[in-house]
């Protein structure tokens, strides 16, 4: 007789880092988070303040602040691992990310994956330790092109990257 057992392998890193807007909470940014916790045993995820989001494009679309908040804790509360996240506002590029000796690794997608190196500069200038980078492939649309809130606010795709029609039945 065969006996198996279920093996708890460690996490990777005690704390991670992940960041962003997290606008219209897309199939690109849960499997981001995904990430996060597949590699963290706690993590840290900095939502950008609304204040921060203003000179993104089509800004006045962008959800407010607290909508992205409630997103992400409803994702964290399905994926039960609400207890292992802190969100905190992030007023600057870099957050904690800079001063936090506690944390070992950033989750980014490769589009703001080089922020990664200025925030390492940042931190040796200081005497920490740099951050490793776990570095996430972004998720493609039906398309093709890549999933993006931006391309959500205009239009073009639903949160799942599916095309937009240019008109549906419901807009006649």
């Amino acid at each position: 007789m065969v006996c198996w057992r279920a093996l708890s392998l460690p996490y990777l890193f005690k704390l991670v880092g992940v960041s962003g807007t997290f606008d219209r909470l897309h199939r690109g940014h849960r499997f981001l988070l995904s990430k996060a916790l597949e590699v963290g045993e706690r993590i840290m995820v900095g939502l950008t303040s609304d204040e921060m989001c203003s000179g993104k494009q089509l800004s006045n679309k962008i959800e407010p602040f607290e909508v992205r908040r409630a997103n992400l804790e409803r994702f964290f509360k399905e994926m039960d691992a609400a207890s292992r996240v802190e969100i905190i506002t992030l007023n600057d590029p870099y957050g904690p990310a800079i001063e936090d000796s506690g944390l070992e690794a950033i989750v980014a997608g490769e589009d703001v994956a080089w922020r990664i190196e200025e925030i390492n500069k940042i931190r040796e200038k200081k005497g920490l330790q740099p951050l490793r980078l776990i570095v996430v492939e972004l998720v493609k649309a039906s398309d093709g092109k890549r999933i993006s809130s931006t391309r959500i606010r205009k239009g073009e795709i639903d949160e799942e990257g599916c095309l937009k029609t240019l008109t549906s039945f419901s807009d006649q």
